[in-house]
């Protein structure tokens, strides 16, 4: 039997890692406690995809415990041990907003979530290959002293800066910024990942994303702009664009792209290795223009309004080079752009609200 243990199962990259790796003939163990719905409150709770993929996966097997619970997270790795091939770590409070009000509870989901994850691995399945669902936010805000160039309806990177054509990579310093609290907490948990794979020889990897979106995110106000401007978008339900005119950049991969990485790397793992994974120039937009192709996709003005007032150590401007991953995995392509997610977000929130 070959199991992987994909965590935040239920979230949008925990449930696209299950439908993915169970097709490819994995038992699929599920961690999952739908803290989403603590974080963000009834509308983000990721219960109703908990219960579709427990319905429509045979080989798929959900516990509802927190990561953060080293007798039960101890409990399931003892049960499989060396028959787990696979770590997905996806569990997470994702929200530089929401850290700062409960600081206790990122950082331990977080930081010690992970820990206990590694920790577990390193007992029972030294061997696996363990995934870590990492965050561009441990860079923190130094893109925000970049030259950059505004235009009618976004921020540009001037041409002449290195990073202008591809966007960010790996070698952006993390050092000397503010991360917020939340990219505080994914700082430790990426640097141990690193760390376990370096001391202890495991095969170890994190992606550092972008925006992550696609069709099974439980978008919120704080957290999962694109699934949640598209909810505001159909609905009529007011959406508050947050500083900088409102032409901040964010480069957005869907969910299938990003598992189809990971599907890559554990083919070919390597050790503890880090990856900036996004949108790239492939697919990413303003705040601007997110809005008006919600309102040509719809064909009804949007409800939203303005604020001088950006979120704390938020990006100005944001796009990911991906071309370090590309070099180590030349088969990975991108399937989907920016209009395909949008349509699919559309598609199926349609179908649920």
């Amino acid at each position: 039997m070959k199991v992987a243990i994909v965590t935040g199962a239920a979230g949008l990259i925990g449930s696209e890692a299950v439908q993915f790796f169970a097709e490819q003939g994995f038992t699929i163990i599920g961690i999952d406690n739908d803290m989403r719905k603590h974080f963000f409150g009834k509308e983000a709770s990721t219960e109703w995809k908990q219960r579709e993929l427990q319905e429509q996966i045979p080989n798929y097997r959900h516990h509802n415990v927190d990561i953060r619970d080293q007798n039960a997270i101890e409990g399931i790795f003892s049960e499989y041990k060396n028959d787990i091939a696979l770590i997905i770590h996806t569990a997470a409070q994702p929200s530089h907003d929401w850290a700062a009000q409960e600081p206790f509870t990122d950082f331990t989901v977080n930081a010690n979530g992970t820990l206990v994850l590694l920790e577990m691995t390193r007992q029972y399945s030294p061997e696996a290959v363990f995934i870590f669902t990492s965050t561009n936010k441990v860079y923190g805000d130094t893109p925000n002293a970049y030259p950059l160039i505004e235009h009618e309806n976004r921020w540009e990177l001037d041409p002449s800066h290195p990073f202008a054509e591809h966007g960010i990579d790996e070698s952006m310093s993390i050092d000397q910024s503010k991360h917020s609290l939340f990219g505080a907490s994914k700082i430790a948990a990426d640097v141990l990942v690193q760390e376990y794979g370096r001391y202890f020889n495991m095969k170890t990897a994190c992606f550092r994303g972008g925006c992550l979106t696609g069709p099974n995110h439980s978008g919120a106000q704080l957290h999962g702009f694109l699934a949640y401007l598209v909810k505001c978008a159909i609905t009529g339900q007011h959406y508050t664009v947050f500083g900088y005119k409102g032409k901040q950049v964010r480069d957005n991969i869907h969910s299938y792209d990003l598992i189809n990485m990971f599907w890559n790397f554990y083919q070919s793992p390597r050790i503890a290795e880090v990856y900036n994974t996004g949108g790239s120039r492939h697919s990413n937009c303003s705040m601007l223009e997110a809005i008006k192709i919600c309102e040509e996709m719809t064909g009804k003005k949007m409800n939203w309004s303005y604020t001088d007032d950006n979120r704390s150590g938020d990006h100005i401007w944001w796009i990911s080079d991906v071309r370090k991953f590309q070099s180590h995995y030349p088969d990975w392509k991108y399937r989907y752009d920016l209009k395909d997610i949008l349509t699919q977000i559309e598609y199926h929130l349609s179908q649920r609200i």
